[in-house]
């Protein structure tokens, strides 16, 4: 479904753009354009005081799977790119797992600031950023994708995902048109 609108109170949710996952050869979009783009969501989303949340993965979840899982390669793997120029009203979310909200509080952290829709946009689209998206939606959340910044791997997994999986979530739409729409409120 196009995107319609933003809700009063939207938090803008930015997954594992960070220095480990950045550095990996992504599909189909460079996470160097991927970084701008969602830094210039946060600038955006922040300069309407709307909430801002930072995703980082700082290890697997436990459990034997058929792929090696990812190895952690330098100290500063895990460290959120500084395009995203956090800052100290940034909610900061560290999982180990595919999804932001599996024990990390993030539901309940929302909530609490009266949040009813998430924008969502990180790497990669099959795995950190889809989880989120899909527990967000089983949250009760409005959800918005915002498809020009994210990437994956694999441009098959991204283009399942943002044809198939995503507009069963929520709304698509592109860095632009979000920015439109908070201009809008």
């Amino acid at each position: 479904m196009p995107l319609t609108t933003l809700d009063p109170n939207t938090a803008l949710i930015l997954v594992d753009l960070q220095k480990g996952i950045v550095a990996r050869d992504t599909k189909p979009y460079p996470s160097a354009d991927v970084v701008a783009k969602a830094a210039a969501l946060a600038r955006a989303f922040r300069a309407r005081k709307l909430p801002v949340v930072l995703v980082h993965v700082t290890a697997g979840a436990p459990g034997r799977t058929e792929q090696p899982k990812p190895t952690i390669s330098s100290p500063d793997w895990a460290d959120l790119v500084p395009e995203l120029d956090r800052q100290p009203d940034d909610h900061v979310v560290e999982k180990k797992s595919w999804g932001a909200f599996t024990h990390s509080g993030l539901e309940e952290h929302l909530k609490a600031q009266g949040v009813t829709q998430v924008v969502i946009a990180g790497i990669a689209t099959a795995i950190g950023v889809e989880t989120t998206a899909r527990q967000a939606f089983e949250a009760g959340f409005n959800v918005t994708l915002t498809i020009d910044a994210m990437t994956d791997f694999k441009t098959e997994t991204h283009e399942n995902s943002t044809h198939n999986i995503f507009p069963r979530l929520g709304e698509t739409g592109t860095t632009e048109e979000i920015i439109g729409l908070l201009d809008l409120r």
